[in-house]
């Protein structure tokens, strides 16, 4: 039985190889479980630029009807073995899923004679829908999900973030700038969004190990408050503030957004809506609006979907981020931000993209991540190790081609007078 099972994929291999040459031509070679057996090319190129070992069953029908959702698996699993640059092990995993005839989970744009039917479902399919969320995003699962991507050690992020453990978009002006650079660029253009001045209450939802409250601190003479829900972030974070002398005005907090005593002149979340879900936003946009003061300002900064029904991305890619990478994380696309942010009372006043720079800090945390392989490897299991190469890259491919974007959004309370509002956006940039 094993040699007929063998024998079969081998012959449904081959026959594989033969049309992905024809159809695709990719710089890739591929040998099915032997040392000794020969590598079958899967384009003309000499030599390919890539190979894949398949070591099993498993690997082998995640290659015959690939997805990014299935090759990434296969490759974290250890189902399949690839040799060469990650960034071309991107382009050849979207390559593969975009000609897989029976992949349909690529993400067309919708028609107008589809309009009609956006939205609407089966009986059934909206009862498993809800049957689904029953479990997702409860203080409980939340928890979880954060403790499960940010605590996998500090170490392990000091690696390949900058020195202040900046974990979300840079900010880049000219391109050029290195990632430190970048990040403290990026923390300063928030404060100065937010028009911090001496004196002001800030809040920071999602606060990470500190890095934004430490430089408003040390900027401003502001008092500060941040909360996260990672055991390893809350250590750090207070061991950081310590450092900087800064323990009589910033306080770090075990602490979940939703019981946050107080109200504050300002408020930053940076890189934490992602963890908040679809149906959640508009509780969480209104509890930004009871813990701010009359003629205060908030900052939202996150990741959005490119897809305007607030689909996943092409061909599997967030089902894998969902199961390896951010339990439960659910993107929104920017409309549906302002639509959520004003029926939980608040008004945006500004909008920026900064998906190029996104692009650039993941490409820069990846190249830092290859760069550290050995010691990375050494201070986790194979399979972890796998996970966040495939995610950092995939994620720089993902907003580098319009998968996905970020946006910050500034807004205050709706109702407001317009006479608070500065005539133009130069303060921004003062």
């Amino acid at each position: 039985m094993a040699a007929y099972l063998d024998g079969a994929i081998r012959s449904a291999l081959g026959a594989w190889a033969v049309r992905m040459r024809k159809e695709l031509n990719l710089p890739l070679a591929v040998r099915w479980r032997e040392e000794g057996e020969d590598w079958v090319n899967l384009g003309e190129h000499e030599p390919p630029r890539l190979r894949v070992d398949i070591v099993d069953a498993k690997g082998a029908a995640a290659m015959l009807s690939p997805s990014l959702d299935s090759l990434g698996e296969a490759y974290v699993e250890g189902h399949i073995n690839v040799e060469g640059s990650v960034s071309e092990v991107l382009d050849m995993a979207h390559a593969l899923s975009r000609g897989n005839p029976q992949g349909t989970n690529g993400r067309e744009p919708v028609q107008d004679e589809d309009l009609q039917f956006v939205g609407r479902s089966s009986w059934l399919q909206r009862m498993m829908s809800k049957v689904t969320e029953l479990g997702r995003h409860t203080r409980h699962t939340d928890e979880q999900a954060i403790q499960y991507h940010y605590d996998v050690s500090n170490d392990f992020y000091a690696r390949w973030l900058d020195p202040a453990m900046v974990y979300s978009c840079a900010y880049f002006e000219t391109g050029e700038e290195t990632l430190a650079e970048a990040q403290t660029q990026k923390i300063d253009h928030i404060l100065n969004k937010l028009r911090l001045a001496p004196g002001h209450t800030l809040l920071d939802i999602g606060c990470g190990w500190g890095a934004l409250l430490i430089r408003a601190a040390q900027r401003f003479d502001i008092r500060g408050v941040g909360v996260t829900l990672s055991q390893n972030q809350y250590e750090l974070a207070r061991e950081r503030v310590a450092q900087a002398g800064l323990a009589d005005r910033v306080d770090i907090r075990l602490q979940d957004y939703r019981d946050i005593p107080g109200q504050f002149d300002r408020i930053s979340s940076v890189g934490m809506f992602e963890h908040v879900g679809l149906k959640n936003l508009v509780p969480y946009f209104r509890r930004i609006h009871d813990l701010l003061t009359p003629g205060g300002w908030a900052l939202n900064h996150g990741i959005t979907s490119s897809d305007a029904f607030n689909r996943e991305t092409s061909y599997g890619g967030g089902r894998f981020i969902d199961k390896y990478v951010f339990p439960d994380g659910e993107l929104p696309h920017i409309g549906t931000v302002l639509t959520d942010m004003q029926l939980g009372g608040l008004e945006a006043i500004d909008v920026e993209s900064l998906r190029r720079h996104y692009a650039r800090t993941l490409s820069l945390w990846s190249e830092a991540f290859e760069a550290q392989t050995a010691e990375l490897r050494a201070m986790v299991t194979e399979r972890t190790w796998r996970i966040w190469r495939v995610y950092l890259a995939g994620c720089a491919w993902a907003f580098e081609h319009d998968e996905i974007s970020l946006f910050q959004v500034l807004c205050h309370r709706a109702g407001e007078s317009a006479q608070g509002l500065p005539w133009s956006r130069k303060w921004m940039y003062a």
